[in-house]
């Protein structure tokens, strides 16, 4: 046997590698099942339970994501095992080889004798990429080697590992079984120098029985574990997803002690009633039969039942619970085949599961002798819920959910794929208190801990194979792995084992048989094997176009929103339709994202979908001098690589939320607030909830300022209920009644009045901003010339204008631009007004090669535009000065057209105050532009920044539907927006009037003027070259003042995807002219921006 292995684990003489043949995908493995616990009784298994689902949100406070994680890692891996008698982690530093490739492993290097006191440590679980060992290299869908199926390249980082255990003297007698909760990508063990095993696929367990092969419990020998892991397998080709490829043992070992006839896997299935009243409960239950056939057949003289336990009333009394009296139904054999026995039993009034109301019972499975002596027990969280079809809809527990989701990989700035509890209670802490109920595990099973967190805290999931082959997409040579036969058992392989693993949890409420693998006969296969095994869930699979016969669910892509809105109306579709991906998340992107979700809610037959994705995909990475930064494709040496593509995330991978998280909060959140004419209509969109928990409160803004604010009380609002409101009759209306402000909104909130698994008290969940009509005509009123009187000299080609020792401004009058401006003798701007047409590209603007709106600016040379003087005239008089200047706008390449004209006018008054106005004039083949607006620069002491618009945080044209219009404040540094990858950011949308100030609160007033809509505007330290420039956050160099921008328009963001051009046309900006104007003021301590602005109304 050993010399057989050794061919198989070594490249034999013929050439034969076993690790490259798609038809060896596991030897000596156990079949699949669910995850073992193996108690010693039923208060056992009700105690690990009780301990186990005492999580909350606190936990997620102490989530690391620095060298802290690499410990958090083992010490988890520790917790898990907690409390479960004869089950031992074995994760901790073990010895490690790192191999450039099999065939320079060390000889017999999994001997018992062999001596590894000069190899490394290496903590397992870990990636080998994370601690100094090879690279890490991310690939979107290029294989990261050269493609030659089921072939593998020579040089294939194989890593050797090494650790020593002993069996408890408690487990005398036990069978011995060696669980591996995941190995990338294929592994070979060896007990004490004996071959035990070999496994593929990265994302699932494999599990041997080592019992022949160690030494015996209580024995002094040290049993030596040995492992060879081979970084690229057969199993690769299966495996194309888009993350980064890390390798080794990043999930947990154990160790399993089980009875010589033991509980090996079992189902747990609900079937409740039509009206919801009762559930027949009904276990299938599969046995390991002992080595040594007992009398009288097999199975004869054993008793098996199960019991269910209603954990709510758990945590309830303020000491021990009771756990025994919780029992709610007991569930007995009924029959059996040759494999499996059958259990049943009813529940009355059951208590349903969903991720409004994640109730939860748990299962007990007992195995007892003849005697009625417990052998073994198993045992797991159930839900009982009903997933079902009916015409274009899934329903859960009857009712047509709608899944507001996301996609997930498993992603450790610091420990890449190795889990750590406390970081997946963050994620999903996260996602809850932003109204997230459904995640995607994109696009593999993900850790078993994770799927155990969802049941409690309340998550839709679709659960997916790890079977991806994207890249086979753009190779003409070769045929996609799911089209070859050969290739069937592996991806059905790696179906059967998601299945059998996860089976149990409530959570999961669809399969996924993987993710971009084109479509094929194997596809079907598979789906044929899941709808026989599990008739209790729908499947999913997007690939041929999202609507083949293996798919329950139509599930594009980044599809339109009037493509989804077409297919959800044509009525030979009977199919839901739930976006699999949207809403590329890749930098400063999510835009429009409101308007899917205008769809969605009106529109039968859609129900949601997930956006593309959770986190940012960095990895630490230190500098020469001990600083670190997130990197990405390509940091590493990695070739190939696809860059940022890493880089979609809605959060950070410290888990810090991007601006667009509020969006998403928005657009997700489950209590609306509409008004039309009269009536301010609050629905309730919840499914299973009332509003009973929540309290709602109200607040009116004039001009930007709070002015009133109160409880809105209101009657429980029902799950899909509503509660008109005539809002002239709320609670708001003396306030709105006696208010004589120009802008009138009022916001309705709605907060936790208790806490939750998931959130402290007084979280909000909802909140809505709605327009009031004002109860004045507005009126712009024009400056006027006022008393004061200015001064103006001329020096050279210096105009110098001031007023006594107030303000000076100095304007050159052969550039027609501003030299300077001085406020009571402190300079506020030292570059002058300029417009400006180019933004620093954001990822979306650089997706679709040369259609990208980056690749049409540049032709345009839009990047490189030099403004120069036509004309200036100057008309003054003792109290006004008018300055009319033309801009030619043209790019620095030789011998290149007028791009814009700009006609400018500058008026300034006595006061200070300089109204300007623009006319600009594009080129009418310009592609659309990136912004029309004008630049200048601040002295970088001006810091503070008050603005009323929307806010507080940075809003765009279309992603803003989350930001209030108020008065916020902030700094300069604050309003920055650390993006990975730098680019246009910091922008706020729809300003009326921003100030600049100093900390002695002299600055600069802008606001816009007379007729021109509010503006968006962004202040930083960095310039726009800088963004454009940088590479990564790091690289930024902060510049010696302030760059402001006021637009008056600034294109979208984008965001349906993030490699082709497509910002909706709404928030395009045509080569058409454009007219507009803004005031600057100089302003003090005793002055506000609000005050100078009420002014002119």
């Amino acid at each position: 046997m050993a010399s057989v292995v050794a061919q198989m684990s070594l490249p034999s003489e013929s050439g034969y590698r076993p690790w490259e043949d798609q038809s060896f995908i596991k030897w000596k493995k156990r079949d699949p099942h669910v995850n073992l616990r193996c108690h010693d009784s039923v208060e056992g298994s009700l105690k690990f339970w009780y301990e186990r689902s005492k999580v909350d949100y606190v936990a997620a406070n102490v989530a690391v994501w620095d060298d802290e994680a690499v410990d958090g890692a083992l010490t988890c891996a520790a917790f898990w095992v907690k409390d479960l008698p004869y089950v031992r982690s074995l994760s901790g530093y073990w010895k490690f080889f790192m191999a450039p490739s099999p065939n320079d492993v060390p000889a017999n290097f999994h001997g018992r004798t062999f001596q590894d006191s000069d190899w490394d440590n290496l903590p397992v679980p870990s990636n080998w990429q994370m601690h100094g060992f090879d690279r890490p290299i991310y690939t979107n869908s290029d294989y990261p080697f050269p493609v030659n199926p089921p072939h593998v390249p020579l040089e294939n980082p194989t890593g050797c590992y090494r650790t020593y255990f002993s069996i408890p003297k408690e487990w005398k007698g036990r069978r011995i079984l060696l669980h591996f909760e995941a190995v990338d990508s294929a592994f070979y063990a060896w007990i004490n120098g004996v071959p035990v095993g070999y496994s593929q696929d990265s994302r699932l367990p494999a599990e041997f029985e080592i019992t022949d092969y160690c030494y015996p419990s209580g024995s002094e020998e040290k049993n030596v574990l040995a492992v060879q892991v081979f970084r690229w397998s057969d199993g690769s080709y299966l495996e194309d997803q888009d993350h980064w490829w890390l390798s080794g043992i990043h999930r947990d070992v154990l160790l399993l002690a089980k009875p010589q006839v033991f509980i090996s896997d079992y189902f747990f299935k609900s079937n409740l009633a039509e009206n919801f009243s009762s559930a027949d409960l009904h276990v299938e239950v599969e046995l390991a039969k002992s080595k040594v056939k007992p009398e009288g057949g097999a199975h004869s003289d054993l008793i098996v039942e199960a019991k269910l336990y209603d954990i709510s009333s758990w945590y309830k009394s303020g000491g021990i619970a009771d756990l025994l009296s919780s029992n709610v139904a007991d569930i007995k054999y009924k029959s059996s085949s040759a494999d499996t026995l059958v259990l049943e039993g009813k529940l009355d009034r059951p208590r349903l599961w969903s991720a409004e109301h994640p109730n939860l019972y748990t299962l007990v499975v007992i195995l007892k002798d003849s005697l009625g002596h417990i052998v073994d027990c198993e045992s797991c969280q159930v839900g009982i819920r009903q997933v079902s079809k009916a015409h274009k809809q899934l329903l859960v527990n009857g009712h047509p959910i709608v899944l507001r989701g996301v996609n997930r990989h498993e992603h450790h700035p610091r420990v890449g794929k190795t889990n750590i509890e406390s970081c997946m209670i963050k994620d999903l802490v996260l996602m809850k208190q932003h109204n997230i109920n459904a995640v995607r595990n994109s696009h593999y099973p993900q850790h078993p801990r994770w799927y155990e967190l969802c049941d409690l805290f309340g998550m839709y999931m679709i659960d997916e194979a790890n079977i991806e082959t994207h890249g086979f997409y753009f190779l003409q040579d070769w045929k996609n792995p799911t089209l070859e036969p050969s290739w069937a058992a592996a991806m059905l392989d790696r179906v059967i084992g998601m299945v059998e693993r996860d089976k149990n949890h409530a959570s999961i409420i669809s399969w996924s048989l993987g993710n971009e693998s084109h479509y094929g006969p194997n596809h079907s296969a598979s789906a044929g094997w899941v709808r026989e095994r599990d008739s209790s869930r729908l499947l999913h699979y997007e690939g041929g176009g999202a609507r083949t016969s293996s798919t329950d669910i139509v599930c594009p892509m980044y599809m339109r929103v009037w493509d989804i809105v077409k297919i959800a109306k044509d009525p030979s579709e009977t199919r839901p339709l739930i976006l699999c991906e949207y809403s590329h998340s890749m930098g400063n992107s999510n835009g429009n994202i409101d308007e899917y979700w205008e769809a969605i809610d009106t529109t039968f037959g859609l129900q949601g979908g997930f956006i593309w994705d959770w986190v940012d995909q960095g990895l630490l990475k230190e500098h020469p001098d001990g600083s670190r930064h997130w990197a990405y494709g390509g940091d590493f040496g990695d070739i190939p690589n696809d860059l940022n593509f890493c880089l979609n995330g809605l959060i950070w991978p410290d888990r810090t939320l991007h601006p667009a998280m509020h969006e998403v909060k928005y657009v997700y959140q489950p209590i609306k607030a509409a008004l039309t004419r009269e009536i301010l209509k609050i629905r309730n969109t919840h499914f299973f909830e009332s509003t009973e928990g929540l309290e709602f409160s109200w607040v009116v803004h004039g001009d930007g300022y709070s002015i009133g604010s109160g409880i809105l009380s209101l009657p429980t609002i029902g799950p899909q209920g509503s509660y008109d409101i005539e809002w002239q009759k709320g609670p708001w209306y003396s306030v709105w009644a006696s208010c004589s402000k120009a802008e009138i909104f009022l916001t309705v909130s709605a907060k936790l009045v208790d806490s939750t698994r998931w959130s402290e008290a007084g979280h909000v969940v909802s909140s809505t901003q709605v327009q009031l009509p004002s109860q004045r005509d507005i009126v712009h009123h024009a400056m006027k010339a006022e008393d004061a009187t200015i001064s103006s000299e001329v020096v050279g080609d210096i105009l110098r204008v001031y007023q006594q020792s107030n303000w000076e401004i100095k304007f050159n009058i052969k550039n027609g631009t501003f030299e300077s401006w001085e406020v009571k003798g402190v300079s506020v701007m030292d570059k002058g007004i300029f417009p400006c047409f180019w933004r620093a590209p954001t990822d979306n603007d650089k997706g679709g090669g040369a259609t990208s709106y980056l690749s049409r600016w540049k032709a345009a040379h839009l990047d490189c535009l030099a403004v120069s003087t036509k004309s200036c005239s100057i008309h003054s008089s003792d109290k006004t000065l008018k300055i009319e200047a033309a801009y030619l706008v043209t790019p620095t390449v030789e011998n290149s057209d007028v791009a814009f004209t700009c006609e400018v006018t500058y008026l300034v008054y006595g006061s200070g105050d300089v109204v300007v106005d623009y006319n600009v004039k594009p080129s009418s083949n310009l592609p659309p532009l990136p912004r029309v607006g004008v630049e200048f620069n601040l002295e970088k002491s001006l810091d503070r920044i008050q603005w009323y618009g929307r806010g507080p945080f940075e809003c765009y044209p279309d992603r803003k539907a989350a930001a209030h219009v108020a008065v916020y404040e902030d700094n300069v540094g604050n309003m920055h927006v650390p993006y990975i990858v730098p680019g246009e950011c910091s922008g706020r949308a729809d300003v009326r009037w921003v100030t600049f100030r100093n900390k002695d609160g002299i600055g600069i007033y802008a606001s816009v003027y007379g007729n021109s809509p509010p503006m968006q505007m962004n202040a930083s330290y960095y310039s726009t070259a800088e963004l454009d420039r940088a590479t990564h956050h790091e690289e930024l160099v902060k510049g010696n003042s302030i760059e402001v921008h006021l637009d008056h328009k600034h294109m979208g963001l984008g965001g349906d995807d993030s490699w082709t051009p497509c910002v909706h046309e709404k928030y395009l900006i045509p080569p058409v002219p454009y007219s507009f104007s803004f005031r600057l003021s100089p302003i003090t301590s005793a002055t506000t921006g609000h005050e100078i602005f009420e002014a002119q109304l």
